[in-house]
């Protein structure tokens, strides 16, 4: 059974002032993020670092402005400056700030050519959780490239919320449950809407219209329920992107299971990041919100339906090697104690193969070709909303 354990990782490492429990609070905090966010272009030369009185911690300074860096951005700044983060932030432990100061100027001032840096500055109002002082702080959220194409956190969650509400019970798209049934509540505890200062996670799925197939697995009938992932960053610590899966449930630890035709777009933070998030995540959403369950359903039963013959020849004319081709039968015949003989057969025997592979490049890739045996399906049917939605 083919597993995504990405919501599961969030899950299990989020804390509590990272979890949100409606799309419209998540909504609430990045709006009121990117309101306090200011981004400006920084001569590398006038880039400064001083210790703080207890000789413990750096805080840094541009166009007499001053911030504290997170740990994020502190990274992003030791990286500019040619020096590890990690011995920085030992000689802070041990009091010697200031020589962790000198050794990032010499890097910023000295060593390293003059360029623009692309810093991201942040007012964090006292919050009796968040921050319980009474002073604003202004902190160092990153510091990227000049040309960083950022897409706010808030642009997401916006369209979020214009298609999905507050994600609970405003459409039939919420927080999914536990193995199939909805919860009676959503808590911080069992959530899958997550944002912090360095990025944001959101998994939602239709369990209510649920796809049903014969012969889902060892002859047994079964259903699927539709579900998508979508993530981004601000600050540069990962990718904007969507990934969008056919599935059989969730569990408590929010790994989710009996997963089919994963299919993923991600776009890099660069130039026309923002343009691309136009043009093809947002699109792409608007298709998966407003489709019908039922033409998918009539897809992937046509899939069943239609024999590949030998599938060894069938696997090597789309360009599986001799080494990949064995393994990917294999697996199916393991998994479902049958051999490989349909469309579906097919798809879900390279999903199952992928899953083992160490990279995550080379997995998403397999994933992809294994979705494109899905455009061989012939089938008598208009508006087929799979190819809108994947």
């Amino acid at each position: 059974m083919n597993t995504l354990t990405e919501a599961s990782y969030e899950f299990m490492t989020r804390p509590s002032d990272e979890r949100f429990t409606s799309l419209t609070a998540l909504n609430d905090f990045c709006t009121k993020q990117k309101l306090n966010s200011r981004a400006k272009n920084v001569s590398s030369r006038k880039i400064q670092f001083s210790s703080t009185p207890d000789n413990k911690g750096l805080v840094v300074t541009g166009n007499h402005n001053y911030a504290n860096p997170t740990h994020w951005s502190f990274t992003q700044m030791s990286t500019l400056a040619g020096v590890p983060a990690s011995l920085l932030r030992t000689q802070c432990e041990k009091s010697l700030a200031p020589l962790a100061a000198d050794n990032l100027n010499a890097g910023m001032q000295v060593i390293r050519d003059v360029e623009e840096v692309g810093m991201l500055i942040r007012i964090e109002e006292a919050d009796e959780v968040r921050r319980p002082s009474s002073e604003q702080t202004i902190t160092l959220a990153a510091a990227t490239g000049p040309k960083y194409g950022r897409i706010w956190n808030s642009e997401l969650t916006q369209a979020l919320v214009k298609r999905f509400g507050n994600g609970i019970n405003d459409t039939a798209w919420t927080v999914p449950g536990f193995f199939g049934k909805p919860l009676d509540e959503i808590t911080k505890e069992n959530t899958t809407l997550f944002a912090s200062d360095r990025d944001m996670f959101v998994f939602l799925a239709d369990e209510k219209n649920r796809i049903v197939l014969p012969n889902r697995r060892n002859g047994e009938q079964g259903s699927l329920a539709r579900g998508f992932f979508m993530w981004n960053s601000e600050v540069g610590s990962k990718t904007a992107g969507m990934g969008f899966f056919l599935f059989d449930y969730s569990c408590c630890n929010r790994i989710v299971w009996g997963v089919e035709e994963f299919q993923k777009i991600a776009i890099r933070h660069t130039a026309t990041a923002p343009d691309r998030w136009i043009e093809e995540i947002h699109p792409t959403l608007i298709a998966f919100a407003n489709a019908s369950a039922s033409p998918i359903e009539a897809r992937l039963k046509a899939a069943q339906e239609q024999k590949i013959g030998k599938a060894e020849e069938f696997l090597a004319k789309r360009n599986f090697g001799p080494r990949q081709i064995p393994l990917i039968l294999n697996t199916f015949e393991l998994e479902e104690e049958r051999p490989v003989e349909s469309l579906w057969d097919v798809t879900t025997a390279i999903t199952a193969y992928a899953k083992q592979l160490p990279h995550t490049d080379t997995r998403v890739e397999m994933e992809r070709e294994g979705g494109k045996i899905l455009d061989l399906v012939k089938i008598d049917t208009t508006n087929i909303a799979l190819q809108a939605m994947f």
